[in-house]
């Protein structure tokens, strides 16, 4: 159903790789995000958590060497007792994050330039890409020119990067911090997942804002495009919800001849999608040319 339309899809839909670690860890926790850009000039779609990612990389990386900084200075006599009361002060635990970067898979070529524009209360975000010699994408969004027909029942395929399985990225000792290199692998799958449309998400002055699909977004899949059968974009995949089944379970089960207990309690996972209303809203508050049809 979808196929032709992944194709299309596929040539506009990009990834951002994400390298994340954890203070008091060398390990490196690989991640995605998705944009997709909708003009020749360099402009693309994503969501605004994913924005606020990109913009909080840097103020991370200015904190955490700061606290290094500090740490460096402080005497040999109780230096631990110092260093824990250090970290406190700066915040600093087991799940503190510490370094983010993140890497725009086949985008521009040139220097990476980025603007960022934040829509203020919703999920949404412009990134624009500038001073580049050439844009690595030449096919472009269809967007829904009615979004009123985006109705129960309609089904709707949404594109992404979760599951990340590229690998070129370490740990460096010395410098004490992550960076990407060339000896794994660069790339990682596309991912599409469908799903009919559930529900309408309303804003808080009643408007329709969204809409819930049957299915959930996957992690890596945020600021993806939602898409129908012919290519055409309704929205823009933001998060994921879980809704309680009340489906709650305690009984015994034989496997393998064995007999065991199982205690289970079921949720629905269900995706939220920006409309593609508030997508051109926006697009055309910042004067950015899209293509409607």
């Amino acid at each position: 159903m979808f196929v032709q339309a992944i194709e299309k899809v596929v040539e506009f839909t990009r990834p951002i790789h994400t390298i994340v670690r954890y203070f008091d860890s060398t390990q490196v926790h690989p991640g995605a995000a998705t944009l997709f850009f909708v003009n020749a000039d360099g402009w693309a779609l994503t969501c605004r958590h994913v924005a606020e990612q990109i913009i909080g990389a840097e103020q991370l990386q200015r904190r955490y060497q700061a606290f290094k900084v500090e740490r460096a200075s402080l005497p040999a006599k109780n230096k631990r007792q110092l260093e824990r009361e250090l970290e406190r002060k700066h915040g600093f635990g087991k799940e503190t994050v510490v370094e983010v970067k993140n890497l725009f898979m086949n985008c521009v070529d040139g220097p990476l330039n980025l603007g960022l524009q934040l829509h203020p209360s919703l999920d949404v975000a412009l990134i624009k890409f500038s001073d580049f010699s050439a844009l690595r994408c030449t096919t472009f969004p269809v967007f829904a020119a009615n979004g009123e027909d985006i109705r129960q029942g309609k089904f709707l395929c949404r594109l992404g990067f979760p599951f990340p399985e590229f690998r070129n990225f370490a740990y460096d000792p010395p410098t004490d911090t992550i960076n990407w290199n060339h000896e794994g692998r660069e790339d990682t799958p596309r991912f599409p997942i469908e799903g009919m449309v559930t529900r309408h998400l309303l804003g808080p002055e009643g408007s329709v804002i969204g809409f819930e699909m049957s299915t959930p977004g996957l992690r890596g899949q945020s600021g993806g495009p939602a898409f129908d059968s012919e290519g055409r974009v309704w929205g823009m995949q933001s998060r994921t919800i879980h809704l309680d089944l009340d489906f709650d379970v305690d009984m015994e089960v034989t496997r393998a001849g064995t007999t065991r207990r199982i205690r289970d309690s079921a949720v629905l996972h269900v995706g939220h999608c920006i409309h593609v209303e508030v997508l051109k809203d926006f697009m055309r508050k910042h004067k950015v040319e899209f293509t409607e049809g």
